[in-house]
């Protein structure tokens, strides 16, 4: 794991300074995700400079720096990753006598010889790994991009200027980019508004006005001679979700299956020559990834766990008694509210635009406390999405089930009278019934919500609304709309899915690389730790979707193959029980202890003299959350990420 950048200019653009003090610089505002060396490789007569600070897991030795050039000259690549199947790749070069003299041992040496070999997108399909690279070809004179299957490693770009003065950023984290003195690039609203709405910026946006992010799956290439930028996908996952399937295994045939692809995937991704271990919640993902790291390890492996002190939000106490089971060297850190607090004024710096979901802060102290004791932790991420965990899922069916027996156009009428009526109104009406749990939706709000579930007219209109923290974000940026969106209006293709697999199709390629797997990959690099995640191997990724949805989800119970080959190493009794996840109270924080932050960043004046959001709206959602009438703590909390980032980075 590491970090990289760079840039390309046209010859004959003047630099403001020049190019090895560039990115120098850019490589130092990313420093944090390669402690270990840095390096950089200018070519001032063509135009390319490529920079790379390192975290040393494989090949520990000089052998494996970057910038590296291939054996023939005519590659010089900076990769973050690490491709687990390089000694197999390695191998099969040496045997059919395509070998070079091998400096080391690295993966980065095996992939530049598989570019000389194989081209660059065939060797990019023969790997299994996760990578953000750039390669430029001295010969051909382009740079050359691609981005892992599954979107771990994040990889941002974007032209700065125009004609003749124009310069191509590329790197790992926007910071990088900003630092370039050639940076002029402005918030993008309509991405802001995207930002509300979902709680993080999503698909190939950014933050910033003509920046853009490499989407998973794809490679691009960008060329000095024809300026330009083609991109394309080498893995299509919504493709292979919606592809015919072929014959269906049995029960039996499927968990064996599936155990022994795991079992290969754990066994490449404990590939390291530093310190490793795992996060483990207890939950099936991550207990399934620690059970199958103990049975491959010949001594205890290092797990890590956070726990809280209110019993409804504690996983720990299930984590240790997984832990226990298995063998494995435990090690947990019990956090209370002012520990998760603490953590908020370095969220604009950990994740460099403006994110909010609000698990960030849990998942920055467990990231934390591994460090202190490995430099790779294996995660359980991507459970959820390929083997159909979230409750959404079902509940979305469940509804669209019933909404089917009614009259589309009377399903509408009656979600509308509900809308019609004030929430305040609702809450007097339901609450002497049913008593709002503290921290939670009042009656009202949550039944103003369902109403607008039940008004839709497919599952992709009715995911789009659960995956929405706020309903009509665009109103609250001035000059806001809601910008081109792969999910809104270029939909993957559908084939056979039914609900469940639909909702899954559309978060494994949205909300998992674009919340989930951002906000790993930024807690895990701010402190120098390499994440990485087993579900995510492409071959795992592929089967799951060749199974039939009832070995996914059977008799209302979700993940049910991955729980029978956990089964296998773990005692029912200690891992069946309700999901839980990383719950943070942001509700009752903003009406407690983040209040007078929160009312400083969220001030009338100060929103109307930024001139982004409209502070009436803003204004209203936040009487209304003190009144108590509303909880609109998550939609207050994303306003609340964007404006500490504003603060930071505004100039």
């Amino acid at each position: 794991m590491c970090g990289i950048t760079g840039f390309l200019w046209p010859p004959g653009r003047p630099q403001v300074q020049d190019a090895p003090t560039c990115v120098q610089a850019m490589m130092s505002a990313i420093a944090h995700r390669g402690p270990d060396s840095q390096g950089h490789w200018v070519d001032e007569e063509v135009g390319v400079a490529l920079g790379h600070l390192r975290l040393a897991i494989v090949d520990l030795s000089p052998a494996g720096h970057q910038p590296m050039v291939s054996s023939t000259g005519r590659y010089q690549l900076v990769y973050n990753g690490e491709i687990y199947n390089h000694r197999a790749l390695r191998t099969e070069l040496e045997d059919t006598g395509k070998a070079p003299e091998w400096r080391g041992t690295s993966d980065t040496e095996v992939m530049l010889r598989g570019f000389e070999v194989w081209g660059f997108e065939e060797t990019i399909r023969r790997t299994q790994g996760m990578f953000a690279i750039a390669l430029w070809d001295r010969e051909e004179r382009k740079l050359l991009l691609a981005r892992d299957r599954l979107g771990e490693k994040p990889l941002y770009y974007g032209w700065q200027g125009t004609g003749k003065d124009a310069l191509f950023l590329f790197g790992s984290e926007l910071k990088a980019l900003r630092t370039h003195p050639a940076f002029r690039a402005e918030v993008r609203r309509d991405a802001l508004v995207a930002m509300l709405r979902h709680g993080h910026v999503p698909e190939d946006l950014t933050i910033y006005e003509g920046l853009m992010k490499l989407r998973p799956g794809e490679m691009a290439e960008v060329s000095l001679t024809a300026p330009g930028f083609a991109r394309k996908f080498y893995w299509n996952g919504g493709a292979i979700a919606a592809a015919p399937r072929g014959p269906v295994p049995t029960d039996a045939e499927a968990i064996n299956q599936l155990e022994a692809l795991l079992l290969d995937a754990v066994g490449n991704e404990m590939m390291s020559d530093v310190p490793l271990g795992a996060f483990l919640s207890g939950g099936i993902d991550s207990s399934t990834i620690v059970a199958l790291m103990q049975h491959l390890s010949n001594k205890p492996v290092h797990t890590f766990s956070i726990g809280f002190h209110e019993a409804r939000y504690n996983e720990a106490v299930f984590a240790a008694d997984v832990a226990k089971h298995l063998g494995t060297h435990h090690t947990e850190l019990y956090v209370g509210d002012t520990d998760l607090r603490d953590v908020i004024p370095r969220l604009p710096t950990i994740y460099d635009e403006p994110f909010a979901d609000s698990s960030q802060i849990p998942t920055f102290l467990i990231a934390e406390l591994a460090r202190q004791h490995v430099t790779v932790a294996l995660s359980g991420d991507g459970g959820d999405e390929l083997f159909g965990g979230y409750d959404r899922y079902q509940q979305g069916a469940a509804l669209l089930g019933k909404l089917a027996l009614m009259p589309s156009q009377l399903r509408r009428l009656g979600a509308g009278a509900v809308r019609a009526l004030p929430a305040t109104l609702l809450n007097q009406l339901i609450e002497p019934i049913r008593a709002t749990p503290q921290g939670k939706e009042p009656n009202g709000q949550r039944l103003h919500r369902l109403a607008n579930y039940a008004a839709s007219h497919n599952v992709d209109e009715l995911h789009r609304k659960m995956v929405s923290v706020w309903r009509f974000p665009e109103a609250a940026v001035i000059g806001g709309s809601n910008p081109p969106s792969i999910l809104a209006d270029h939909l993957p293709p559908r084939g056979d899915l039914g609900v469940i697999e639909r909702m899954m199709q559309l978060d494994m390629l949205a909300y998992m690389p674009d919340d989930i797997l951002t906000k790993v990959d930024r807690a895990t690099m701010a402190v120098a730790l390499e994440s990485r995640a087993p579900l995510l191997d492409h071959r795992v990724a592929e089967f799951a979707w060749g199974l039939p949805l009832h070995m996914k989800v059977r008799g209302g119970q979700s993940k049910w193959l991955l729980r029978q080959v956990l089964h296998r190493y773990v005692p029912r009794e200690l891992i069946e029980r309700p999901k839980m996840g990383f719950e943070v109270p942001i509700g009752l924080w903003l009406r407690g202890g983040l209040k007078d932050w929160a009312a400083a960043l969220l001030a009338p004046e100060r929103l109307a003299r930024e001139g982004y959001l409209d502070p009436v709206l803003v204004g209203q959602l936040w009487s209304q959350h003190q009144a108590g009438t509303h909880n609109w703590g998550h939609q207050l909390w994303n306003v609340l990420m964007f404006q500490s980032w504003l603060e930071m980075y505004a100039d």
